[in-house]
């Protein structure tokens, strides 16, 4: 697990999911060992300045690591979080840090970074997803049946809404 929260934390640290709850014995439970089950998760520190023999094996990481610095350093400046990240942005950009990431989805970035996590909408956009999928498995399908019945590609695009390219494809 990767770690770039704010908090000081350690450049490594390993949690155990046994660590967060009361052990048996202050339940009036027989005391045992070692959990029936154990999930063991080795945290690392990937804050700017931390962890350097990583962030020097891979650039992404590093770089991803900086605009993150850039985007608190900023903030402290203005005080607004979607400016900072708009400045973090810029400087990346211009230093070559995640540039061609930035440049195609700078917009993107802000969007995920300013959205809170829901739970409900992670599931509604998963949905939504799954529903495009089958859309396009099925208009697909059909498209495959009506070129065996030797439909011409574009009564094809009318009947499914399928683009002659992909209609095209699917012939092969």
């Amino acid at each position: 697990m990767l770690y770039n929260g704010e908090a000081a934390f350690p450049d490594e640290k390993t949690l155990k999911l046994s660590d967060a709850f009361e052990k048996t014995g202050s339940l009036g439970l027989p005391e045992k060992e070692t959990a029936a089950l154990e999930l063991v998760v080795k945290v690392i520190n990937i804050n700017q300045g931390k962890n350097e023999a990583l962030a020097n094996k891979c650039k992404t990481l590093a770089g991803y690591s900086v605009f993150i610095a850039k985007v608190r350093e900023f903030e402290k400046e203005c005080g607004d979080k979607t400016e900072a990240m708009k400045l973090a942005i810029r400087y990346c950009r211009e230093n070559d840090i995640l540039k061609e990431f930035l440049e195609k989805n700078g917009t993107e970035v802000i969007n995920m970074l300013m959205t809170e996590w829901n739970w409900d909408d992670a599931l509604a956009v998963r949905y939504e997803e799954g529903m495009e999928d089958g859309k396009q498995e099925r208009d697909e399908a059909i498209a495959r049946n009506a070129l065996a019945k030797g439909l011409s590609p574009d009564i094809i695009c009318t009947i499914t809404g399928l683009d002659t390219k992909t209609i095209m494809t699917l012939q092969s």
